[in-house]
This record gives structure tokens, C-alpha cells and sequence, in this order.
């Protein structure tokens, strides 16, 4: 698709894959929209980027996300690209007792419930542009699990199925669905993991948006930058071996005390 003179919202813009996405399409000559739930984030965003405009919103509050959609349309009716984008990934032991039943879910709200009502109220208006997509960000960990980070996967890997079943039904419109299988990067969302993950394994998250953007560009429908076409195949030949190779030191990791939270 043409990714130029495009009105795109991108939710959770401030670092990470998110900010890298800012960045590049508006240098391609969009107009850019970014949520965040932190306010100082957002405007520290748009010193650096004074062409984006920002919007304080949380994407697992459903009653923010009809108010985003409000502001969105009024001030922005081109609007014609959602890229779903906002995640928390957290380091989880599900064998820890003291783990809250409503807290432990947060990761569904963020990263899997979000993106599923966030096309659900901006939709109908997508639908009434002459050219339009979504792009879902999932993870290479939507194709194995990733113990040290349980639900995060799960979400992932629902964010994936949830992708494919929109793009079927979406067919006889003109909503293109796009997935970018997203490898690890070197982002804030990786930081917990710092001393179990091989940072030289880390993908630059330039690198990886630009591949991401060369995809759009070129239609295709799901994305896999760097490490995530490994792990696409590897998960089909030999997904025991992958498994294993992605469950090493998970033991050591939770003995060590260190924060288990990341956003982007």
C-alpha cells in the first residue's frame, strides 16, 4: 500500500516500536497520531517530534478508547491506518502465591483485549475510506511460548488468531490486515529481561520498523523481520528444540530479584 499522505493513529507512540513508527511515517508525509498513558511521555514525544500530534489514552479502559475515538474523528476524519502497537510484557512465575487474580490479567486488557475493541469502535469508520488498514503488532512469541513471560505469549499468540479471522472477514472490504511478527528488540519492552535474553540477539528497532514499513509497502500481509522468520519455521519443523531453547535459565531468572514490568 501506499504508506504516504495517510492519516495513521498509532497506540502507544512514545518509545519503542511505537515511537520508531512516528518517526518514519512522518517522514514519508503522513499525518501521525500517537496514544500514551503517561502525559509527560506524550509531550516529551512531541519535542522530539513536533510534527505528531498526541492523545492521553489507555487502551484497556474501553471508556477511554470511545473517548480517543471521538476526538480522533472529529479532529482527524482522513484517519485511514490503525497500527496497534500499545503491550505490556511482564515477567511472570504463575507458582507465586501472592499474585493478584485481578492484576494477573493485565496483560490481556493491554495487549489483547485493547487491540480487539480498539478495531471494534474504529472500524465503521475505516470502512467509509477509500483505502484503509490495520496493523496488529503480535511477536515472534505468538509462535512458541516464552516461559519466563507466560501470559504475554498467550496474548500474543490470541492477538495472531484474532488477526487472521479479521482479515477473512474483512475481505470483501477495503480494510487491509496486516500482522508484524516483531522479534525481540532493543526496547524498553525487553528491559526486564536483561541478563536472560542475549542482547546480541536484540534486533534494532529501526532496523525492524523499517523492514516492517518495506512490508506494508509491498502488501504483505504478515511480516516478519530478523529473527521472527527464523522462528516461524522452527516452530513448524521443531518446535520441541525451539521450546527448549526458549526455556533455558528460566529457573535461574526467577531467583534473581529484579522489576518484572515493561510497556510500550
Amino acid at each position: 500500500m501506499d504508506l504516504r499522505h495517510n492519516t495513521i493513529l498509532i497506540t502507544g507512540g512514545t518509545s519503542g516500536f511505537g515511537y520508531e513508527f512516528a518517526a518514519r511515517l512522518l517522514e514519508l508525509g503522513n499525518t501521525v497520531l500517537i496514544t500514551g498513558r503517561n502525559q509527560a511521555k506524550l509531550d516529551d514525544t512531541k519535542r522530539r517530534l513536533p510534527r505528531v500530534h498526541t492523545f492521553q489514552s489507555d487502551v484497556s479502559d474501553p471508556q477511554a478508547i470511545q473517548h480517543l475515538y471521538q476526538q480522533v474523528v472529529s479532529q482527524f476524519p482522513a484517519l485511514n491506518i490503525l497500527i496497534n502497537n500499545a503491550g505490556e510484557m511482564r515477567k511472570l512465575n504463575l507458582q507465586d502465591p501472592t499474585l493478584d487474580l485481578l492484576d494477573l490479567t493485565r496483560e490481556v486488557e493491554i495487549n489483547l483485549s485493547g487491540p480487539i475493541r480498539m478495531v471494534q469502535q474504529f472500524l465503521p469508520h475505516l470502512k467509509t475510506q477509500q483505502t484503509a488498514a490495520i496493523l496488529n503488532v503480535t511477536s515472534g512469541l505468538a509462535l512458541t511460548p516464552f516461559p519466563l513471560a507466560p501470559i504475554y505469549g498467550g496474548t500474543k499468540a490470541g492477538l495472531r488468531a484474532y488477526t487472521k479471522a479479521l482479515r477473512v472477514q474483512l475481505q470483501p472490504t477495503q480494510v487491509k490486515v496486516f500482522e508484524l511478527v516483531a522479534p525481540a528488540a532493543k526496547t524498553p519492552l525487553a528491559d526486564p529481561f536483561a541478563g536472560v535474553m542475549d542482547e546480541s540477539m536484540l534486533m534494532d528497532p529501526g532496523k525492524l520498523i523499517a523492514q516492517a514499513i518495506e512490508g506494508l509497502q509491498q502488501d504483505r500481509l504478515e511480516i516478519y523481520p530478523g529473527l521472527s522468520r527464523v522462528m516461524r519455521y522452527m516452530s513448524r519443523l521443531a518446535p520441541g528444540v525451539l521450546l527448549k531453547q526458549m526455556s533455558k535459565g528460566v529457573i535461574e531468572a526467577f531467583a534473581q530479584p529484579q522489576g518484572n514490568v515493561s510497556a510500550r
